[in-house]
């Protein structure tokens, strides 16, 4: 059987990066140098360089060293947000992450892939929107187009491929609501 797909015609004249090109790379040599060995408890200027980058970041957000940001600039982080080791914006498009979530090590959030009907491969991107007091745990992935309700707990591994409810733990591959997050009262 002979192959449709023809990767020589693909096509992302459409997708604009936001940034020219020297401008990108500036990001990526930063991003690969002072931020990624600055000191462990540098928070403050880590928030500054993404900043400095177009990234919307909120007061007391602690983003660790080797946090990795495609395009900061598609990045909006609230208050008092935790940013683990190794998180992973691939922020082709818009990432939202509300204030008063963690974010755990080794999270990939994606928002790109390809058509896979489009003999070419097309380019899609959607955006990611984690709300308000989510937890992701670590190693999870999330998918392009993905909403994380409000106090959402994501268990660890999880691969979440669609919306997950306001106030749940959902967990698996693929990640589903497993059951109500209750929060005591202090």
């Amino acid at each position: 059987m002979q192959s449709k797909i023809d990767l020589s015609k693909y096509d992302q004249s459409w997708y604009s990066r936001g940034r020219p090109n020297w401008y990108i790379l500036f990001w990526w040599f930063i991003q690969g140098t002072i931020f990624r060995y600055s000191i462990h408890n540098m928070y403050g200027f880590r928030r500054f360089i993404l900043r400095l980058f177009g990234a919307k970041v909120g007061r007391n957000v602690l983003i660790r060293p080797d946090a990795k940001f495609y395009y900061p600039w598609n990045v909006e982080i609230g208050d008092n947000s935790w940013i683990g080791d190794n998180v992973y914006f691939y922020s082709l498009d818009k990432i939202i992450v509300g204030s008063n979530c963690v974010v755990s090590q080794n999270t990939y959030l994606n928002t790109g892939a390809h058509d896979i009907a489009d003999p070419h491969f097309g380019l899609i991107t959607k955006p990611i929107v984690i709300k308000d007091g989510a937890w992701i745990c670590a190693n999870t992935f999330i998918n392009l187009g993905v909403t994380i309700g409000y106090n959402t707990v994501i268990g660890a591994m999880s691969n979440v491929t669609k919306d997950m409810p306001d106030n749940m733990v959902c967990v698996g591959n693929p990640c589903k609501p497993l059951k109500l997050r209750e929060i005591r009262d202090k």
